[in-house]
């Protein structure tokens, strides 16, 4: 397929980590993402609350590149950037808000767009599970992980179209195939506080305890994530949501692909792990430790 890649603005700076692990597990798998060219911001989280018209035109001007791109997919990492480029593509059927858009554009937009998904419904729409297993080299067998989607990545249902709202299970279908034990986690699509960790950081903060006080009473090795803005609270807030909840977290907390990365026995420095505010060194050490002790099993056997 002709893929487009809609990186983000959150690409080129906060989740850094995020799109290098992106690239470089796109690369393993032959999925070949190239900037469409000159893309620009989706307007993110403020710009529909000033003007529905002017956040879609935002998002039609990038639609409409990879439209004249000729491509047959547009990919992007990030579940805000997804909405905003799936509700703008929607808003758009309807004649007289395509009229008001085009007016703000430099031309009417193209007639059809390209359908949007996510860089991991992409990944899934390419391969199997059995396909993702055998690129594994370094099985997860042994670490105990959360998937958490965030409020966005799953509604609204009719625009996001990524399974259940309330419990979507791709993510944990790719890392069980990793070998990962992934438990059942409740809290896996409640709202972790999003941009409010700016004007309201009481609230993030206690939204931010919930979801690590369940993963840290579960045992988890980690929460896996797939979205910039909840990988930020979920990271960088530790210390914020401990005192929320008058004690100290300590997880940490990974995108997925940084985990399909370790799984695929990628170059650690092709993951951005380095970023990450709660170190997963010692994840790391512990997946090396079991795998050390399986071919030492393997070895007597």
């Amino acid at each position: 397929m002709n893929f487009a890649y809609y990186p983000g603005c959150s690409a080129r700076g906060s989740s850094a980590d995020y799109e290098k692990s992106t690239q470089a597990v796109c690369r393993a798998l032959n999925m070949n993402l190239v900037d469409i060219p000159d893309w620009s911001c989706c307007g993110s989280t403020p710009a529909h609350a000033v003007s529905s018209e002017l956040s879609a035109a935002l998002c039609v001007r990038n639609l409409d590149i990879a439209a004249q791109q000729q491509a047959d997919l547009l990919l992007t990492p990030c579940p805000s950037c997804l909405s905003n480029l799936r509700m703008a593509s929607k808003r758009m059927e309807d004649p007289a808000f395509r009229a008001r858009v085009d007016e703000l554009l430099d031309g009417p937009a193209a007639e059809k767009f390209p359908p949007v998904t996510s860089v991991m419904q992409g990944i899934a729409a390419q391969l199997d599970m059995n396909a993702i297993a055998s690129r594994v080299r370094k099985s997860l067998k042994g670490l105990k992980l959360a998937a958490y989607y965030g409020c966005l990545m799953s509604r609204p249902a009719e625009i996001m179209n990524f399974g259940d709202p309330e419990n979507p299970t791709l993510m944990e279908s790719m890392l069980a195939a990793c070998g990962a034990e992934m438990v059942d986690f409740p809290l896996k699509t409640s709202c972790c506080g999003a941009s409010f960790g700016i004007p309201e950081r009481s609230m993030t903060a206690r939204n931010t305890a919930r979801i690590l006080d369940l993963a840290t009473r579960l045992g988890v090795d980690a929460v896996i994530v797939a979205c910039p803005l909840c990988q930020m609270n979920l990271d960088l807030r530790q210390v914020q949501a401990g005192d929320a909840a008058a004690t100290r977290f300590h997880l940490p907390i990974l995108y997925y692909t940084q985990m399909l990365g370790l799984a695929f026995d990628l170059p650690k420095t092709d993951l951005g792990l380095e970023k990450l505010r709660v170190s997963a060194d010692g994840l790391v050490a512990k997946l090396d430790e079991l795998r050390r002790a399986d071919a030492a099993e393997g070895g007597r056997s």
